[in-house]
């Protein structure tokens, strides 16, 4: 199940026979997109927002991850950041892969690629090259003396490489999606082998837990001190985190795995060992949190390394990052275990917003950032702010995607 490749059940009768709709992965879908809105949202109001710079052509370009940034600011909303941090992402790619090997047997790798190209690379390019420069011109007008639009995109222009917002998962997606297909054409029964080994372990949750963290820390550590853990990589509009790429890889594939053994008798099996003891899961993601920041704070209270020898002969700095993984692998896990134990039918609100995830996912940000801007002089807490632009973007971008899919051709996509 990719972002854009759920269907919803309304639609059952286009299904192949044989098929059932997961209520329960399509609704924690359309709550982890809501949660991507509610995480842009925060920035705004992060602790450590880095102010907007004079020049968006300065030697900084840390407005890309802040585009709004408010003078009300609240402890609360980097705690907030930093747990949708650590896992929403993987989590997403988790969840694109759970079908992939079921269509690429259905359509064949030729097929299933065109679709994907049409469903994931035909979106990214508006997004990228009209909606991205529409959700950071609010950067460029809180620059004291400039508001012009034709200045705005003269700076743009001269960027080079600039961020397309939360759609680079899309082009990144697509990248994972053309690695399954070449394996495929390669190798046609490869993901039966990998369901199997995923399958026989997966019966067992915290077995299947543990051998995701080691492979997800041998995928992030090194990634990690090479090139720092929050630093990106740009050519044009597609960007990714350096640190992070494998590690999603590596979630892409374990979701291609579990789909591929079966949603029924594997992980995600309705009455299975992870859905009966989300409480369990519940404590094990707050501990692993709560482990992690402890490690992170530590790093903050010693002089930070300077080489890569240093950092690895560091105990706090090994510590944090090998604590990432392990916190990313418990909130996805208790999330998982929370739907599957309690979405397993349908659910209206949860309906529309699993049908309507992908637009919200596309469009959502510049109502974020045009909403965060408008509430820049509005003598209101953080809290406040940040509920009004959270419930405005989601509002208004679920709106616009229940129009645009009444277009037969953006319907298609949607």
């Amino acid at each position: 199940m990719s972002i854009a490749g759920t269907v919803s059940a309304p639609q059952a009768a286009s299904r192949p026979e044989g098929t059932k709709y997961n209520y329960a992965i399509g609704y924690l879908r359309g709550v982890i997109v809501a949660l991507v809105v509610a995480h842009h949202a925060v920035l705004a109001y992060h602790p450590a927002a880095v102010p907007i710079p004079a020049s968006l052509l300065g030697q900084s370009r840390a407005w890309q991850a802040w585009p709004v940034v408010d003078s009300h600011r609240a402890a609360w909303a980097g705690v907030f950041a930093t747990v949708n941090d650590i896992f929403f992402m993987a989590l997403m790619f988790f969840l694109s892969g759970l079908f992939v090997w079921s269509s690429l047997n259905r359509k064949g790798a030729g097929a299933y690629m065109r679709d994907r190209l049409w469903r994931l690379g035909l979106p990214f390019l508006p997004a990228a090259v009209i909606l991205a420069p529409l959700a950071y011109y609010p950067t460029y007008l809180q620059i004291a003396g400039h508001g012009s639009f034709g200045g705005f995109l003269r700076q743009w222009a001269a960027l080079g490489s600039w961020s397309a917002g939360p759609v680079w998962f899309l082009w990144v997606l697509l990248v994972f999606d053309w690695v399954a297909v070449t394996l495929f054409r390669l190798s046609p029964q490869w993901g039966d082998w990998l369901g199997r080994s995923i399958g026989n372990m997966s019966s067992t949750p915290a077995l299947f837990f543990v051998l995701l963290i080691a492979v997800t820390a041998v995928a992030y550590m090194p990634a990690a001190l090479v090139f720092g853990p929050i630093s990106w990589a740009s050519w044009g509009p597609f960007t990714f985190q350096e640190s992070r790429l494998l590690l999603y890889l590596v979630y892409f594939f374990a979701g291609i795995g579990v789909g591929a053994w079966g949603l029924e008798r594997s992980l995600l099996a309705s009455g299975g060992r992870l859905a009966r003891r989300w409480p369990l899961w519940v404590i094990a993601a707050v501990l692993a949190f709560l482990a992690r920041e402890m490690a992170m704070r530590a790093v903050l209270s010693h002089p930070l390394p300077h080489t890569l020898l240093t950092a690895i002969q560091s105990g706090p700095v090994m510590a944090a990052l090998g604590l990432f993984p392990a916190s990313c692998a418990a909130s996805s896990f208790a999330l998982l275990a929370i739907f599957v134990r309690f979405a397993g039918s349908r659910i209206g609100f949860l309906e529309s917003l699993a049908r309507n995830s992908y637009g919200i996912f596309l469009i959502h940000f510049a109502f974020v950032s045009w909403l965060g801007y408008a509430l820049l002089g509005a003598a209101l807490p953080a809290l406040v702010k940040f509920l009004l632009v959270t419930a405005g973007a989601l509002a208004l971008s679920w709106g616009a995607t229940i129009l645009l899919r009444r277009i037969p051709g953006a319907a298609r996509i949607l």
